[in-house]
């Protein structure tokens, strides 16, 4: 289930698919979405299962899908390492592409994208830096507040941790959102996460399964706290 609110004056959901959609410009947000990491971990002789791109090449085309999106922002760390950039990967992901020839993408650059490399030319893909202008919005990898807009940003990987009566314990990917910046989870089914300390004028949002719960919702938003650097 989506959740609904206001950035910026602007309506936008809240997606469990880790993603923002903003229907005024039928554009989809998602950050940090490392594609490669597990190959780049193999390339490494670490034992990783595969599929994990192909996971989540699946959820990104449900997300698109029933939004009806037109265009794809990815908010930093596209690919996760040159060592990622194995033929299976980049086969997988350009085959992909190649299924959506009318969806306009375009990448902000993040801290991984410096080291691994903008994407192949025939994906078509747009690359530009932080920050970048798009409507009210300020599209930046890192979540620092920008002059040109409100921001939205990836970068910390940021979660929260839910506890129980009994002691139990349960640490969910979440967006943050403040009055300058708002955080998006990892989209990445293989990337670590952060908690993240909200002040009471923030709003938090745990994604579980498929589903996105208000866990704390400010009457009016201020700047996302608990930002640390990602990895």
């Amino acid at each position: 289930m989506d959740v609904m609110t206001t950035l910026a004056g602007e309506a936008v959901s809240l997606l469990p698919e880790k993603a923002i959609y903003w229907p005024g410009e039928r554009t989809l947000f998602v950050a940090d979405v490392h594609w490669g990491k597990a190959a780049a971990f193999r390339a490494l002789s670490v034992p990783i299962p595969g599929g994990t791109t192909t996971a989540d090449l699946e959820r990104l085309s449900r997300a698109l899908d029933r939004t009806g999106a037109t265009r794809l922002v990815v908010l930093g760390d596209m690919l996760h390492a040159r060592a990622g950039r194995q033929p299976e990967t980049l086969a997988a992901i350009a085959a992909w592409r190649s299924a959506r020839p009318d969806l306009s993408m375009l990448l902000v650059r993040g801290n991984h994208d410096e080291s691994a490399g903008d994407p192949p030319l025939d994906w078509r893909i747009e690359v530009v830096d932080e920050p970048y202008r798009l409507g009210p919005f300020a599209l930046r990898h890192y979540p620092e507040p920008a002059e040109s807009g409100y921001v939205l940003a990836g970068h910390v990987h940021p979660a929260a941790y839910l506890s129980g009566r009994g002691g139990q314990g349960l640490r969910l990917p979440c967006f943050l959102c403040g009055p300058q910046v708002a955080i998006l989870p990892a989209f990445s089914s293989f990337a670590g996460a952060k908690v993240v300390k909200p002040t009471a004028a923030d709003s938090l949002y745990v994604v579980a399964d498929d589903e996105v719960i208000p866990i704390l919702v400010a009457r009016e938003t201020s700047p996302a706290s608990g930002a640390v650097a990602g990895d």
